[in-house]
């Protein structure tokens, strides 16, 4: 199948290969629309759904507005997430969720901006004044953990949890997805900052889910798990930091508990509370042991880091060479 040209640009020989990449649950509502919304947007690119045990016509309202439908049927976002990067093919992966509250028609500006700038990831950050599209407890919740992510592993990123994306080629195929739900988002996010990929932003209208639609997203359970996302990562791509306070807390705490029975020993010569100088000192090695742990994995974390780094450098570059339109260029 020839190489499809980019939306808004004259066909060249090189022009790269969009996938549309859409995850679904039980969208048969608004599905339909969000295929057809992104067919028209980019012409030239395939559109993928990928069902994820839908108990309704997901994958029938899907097939009908003319998307290529495949199932994944281990439950979950990032288990689909996984599936989709191994089996589809090309040099553009547009990523968005199948409940129609994204704005398509900022795709080409997204597209665009990854092929001028040589990016790998644009998220689409998003914007609504509508509180039942984006409601304050999502905001709020979303805030918090960006803010967290932001402290801990760099200051490029302002909505880490947007379903939008853009990814090249590269990203794509070395990424290594391992979250099972919507914490996969997390992971985008944290990937590209700890290597140091270049990323970018896109504003885009954010609206309310269809009538008839339901949101799969459940904000106590979803955001604790996202949380328990993200200290993971910091245990696993931060380990010295992570492992420096776990230490510096047990070492306060068993200084606390120890000097009092310290003094009381240079003042008497006795021991009086022998339990708490066995805890006190308990502590206080237990604090040199996280350390300890700490500087250990920090070593094994650089070499992994390199592995992820020369994985992502052995995927070839892109090498079309196109010119994005004059309104995307002004939009973006």
């Amino acid at each position: 199948m020839p190489a499809p040209a980019l939306p808004g640009l004259a066909p060249a020989p090189d022009a790269p290969r969009i996938a549309v990449l859409i995850p679904c649950y039980n969208e048969e509502v608004a599905i339909g629309r969000v295929v057809a919304s992104f067919r028209a947007a980019l012409p030239g690119a395939s559109v993928f759904v990928y069902d994820n045990n839908s108990q309704d016509r997901t994958r029938e309202m899907a097939r009908a507005a003319g998307a290529l439908v495949r199932t994944e049927t281990l439950q979950g976002k990032g288990h689909v997430v996984r599936r989709m990067f191994a089996d589809i093919e090309a040099d553009i992966y547009v990523l968005v969720d199948g409940d129609d509250t994204y704005e398509a028609a900022a795709a080409p500006r997204m597209v665009a901006k990854l092929v001028e700038e040589r990016l790998d990831m644009v998220t689409g950050t998003r914007l609504s004044e509508i509180e039942a599209a984006y409601r304050p407890g999502h905001r709020l919740g979303n805030r918090l953990l960006t803010g967290m992510v932001r402290a801990i592993f760099g200051n490029r990123i302002t909505d880490m949890l947007s379903g939008y994306r853009v990814f090249s080629r590269r990203f794509v195929k070395s990424f290594p997805a391992l979250a099972a739900g919507f914490e996969t988002e997390t992971e985008f996010t944290v990937h590209a900052l700890e290597l140091m990929l270049p990323v970018g932003e896109v504003p885009t209208a954010y609206k309310e889910r269809p009538a008839g639609s339901a949101s799969k997203l459940r904000t106590i359970q979803d955001g604790w798990r996202i949380l328990q996302a993200i200290l993971g990562l910091v245990k696993r791509e931060k380990p010295l930091p992570f492992f420096s306070w776990i230490g510096a807390g047990l070492l306060l705490l068993g200084l606390g508990l120890g000097l009092p029975v310290v003094w009381t020993f240079l003042e008497t010569g006795l021991v009086p509370r022998l339990p708490t100088a066995v805890l006190a000192m308990g502590l206080v090695l237990l604090s040199f042991l996280a350390f300890a742990c700490g500087l250990i994995l920090d070593t094994v974390t650089r070499g992994r880091m390199e592995a992820k780094r020369t994985a992502y450098l052995a995927i070839p570059g892109p090498d079309f060479a196109v010119a994005a339109p004059a309104e995307a260029r002004r939009a973006g």
